[in-house]
């Protein structure tokens, strides 16, 4: 079945929204003007229930079927923005330097809003349709406080659905796995306190450059001799900050960085290897070292007859052969996990085309996946609830 030729006539109007969009990024909860205009196209086509402020700067909208039935079943957009400055020179660019939709949430709203729109139109369903906007998927966990403030009780929500672009893939194509599909993504920061002294008498000091040096290449014994190399693990240093003269070896030196699992296991291994490692080389040389380590978004795992149902409505619309069941799960991290750890269900990805990568100044969401979005999403809601 290839798209619903609605969705392809709503295209365009949905374009616009989407550039609308894309001219106004907002960061993590301050969303409050892409919230609005959310809740008022909702309102215009007429949805039983509209919920504002869920997640701090959330919205629901809930659609009624025609026929019997009480199930409901989410399905999931993000909202915000990321800090950087867009070089796209596109009509519909960002007006606000600093702020643009490199992650194409943009596309996700206007996606979800053209298959609101077709739902409430036709309520060809049993049961509800709650359609998810969010805040803060970019860091904020904007996922994990919608669901904290009882969005998945509020609204009965049973199974919940959520879906990315992907770069590279296709237009037209989708891909998905079951099981652990997006990685877990824990943040370290480091301080390591030495004693600072003149450059030419290092050995009345304690270093905390050359200390420093050493964690950074020992943090790298996680993946290649800590963990089974057959379970995914990423440490990655992004941060290394000391010193401010060329004659001085400073009193202290800050490291950061983020440690990237796929499952639960390994976690524990990751964060624990590194605090020995951090603790065991600053001790050696006579230093001190203060870790603070965050447990920011868990892994994303997909339901597995969730994934199913999900790799199913894809094959209708684009093909088998053009939907992947078993893509490689990625190291990036993904805050649809609070709901999929709330409820079960599925996150899928959509394919973007030859477009820039996602987080790069240059990407934009490419127009053309949205009649394939918009009829994924209600073919979903239909299939769910018993079209």
């Amino acid at each position: 079945m290839p798209i619903l030729n609605r969705a392809a006539e709503m295209q365009a109007e949905v374009a616009e929204w989407r550039r609308y969009i894309h001219a106004r990024p907002e960061l993590l909860f301050a969303v409050e003007n892409t919230a609005a205009f959310v809740a008022g196209k909702l309102r215009e086509f007429g949805v039983d229930e509209i919920v504002t402020g869920i997640g701090r700067t959330g919205v629901v909208g809930l659609i009624k079927g025609k026929g019997e039935g009480s199930r409901t079943i989410g399905l999931r957009a993000d909202m915000d923005a990321l800090p950087m400055t867009e070089i796209t020179g596109k009509p519909w660019a960002s007006t606000t330097p600093g702020k643009m939709h490199a992650c194409g949430h943009d596309g996700h709203t206007a996606m979800l809003l053209g298959a609101a729109k077709y739902l409430a139109e036709t309520r060809n369903f049993n049961g509800n349709i709650a359609v998810i906007f969010q805040p803060a998927e970019e860091g904020g966990g904007g996922g994990n406080l919608m669901v904290q403030d009882g969005m998945m009780e509020r609204f009965s929500i049973e199974e919940v659905y959520g879906m990315h672009n992907l770069p590279g893939l296709p237009v037209g194509q989708f891909a998905t796995r079951q099981g652990a599909i997006m990685a877990a993504t824990d943040e370290f920061t480091v301080t390591i306190k030495g004693l600072g002294g003149h450059a030419a008498q290092p050995h009345r000091t304690i270093d905390p450059i050359a200390i420093g040096a050493q964690i950074v290449t020992n943090l790298q014994m996680i993946a290649s001799r800590s963990a089974d190399p057959l379970r995914s693990v990423v440490v990655s240093v992004t941060k290394f900050n000391a010193g401010f003269a060329h004659n001085v070896i400073p009193n202290d030196a800050q490291i950061a960085g983020t440690i990237r699992t796929l499952d639960a296991e390994v976690r524990d291994l990751a964060e624990t290897r590194l605090k020995q490692i951090i603790n065991g080389l600053a001790a050696a040389h006579g230093a001190q070292a203060d870790i603070s380590f965050h447990r920011n978004y868990p892994v994303t795992v997909n339901h597995a007859t969730e994934t199913t149902h999900a790799i199913a409505v894809a094959s209708d619309i684009a093909g088998a052969a053009n939907v992947n069941p078993e893509i490689d799960p990625m190291m990036g991290g993904e805050d649809f996990s609070y709901m999929l750890n709330a409820r079960p269900g599925a996150f899928i990805f959509i394919g973007n085309g030859d477009s820039a990568g996602l987080h790069n100044p240059a990407y934009d969401f490419n127009d053309e996946v949205i009649s394939h979005g918009i009829s994924y999403w209600v073919r979903l809601a239909e299939q769910r609830l018993g079209a």
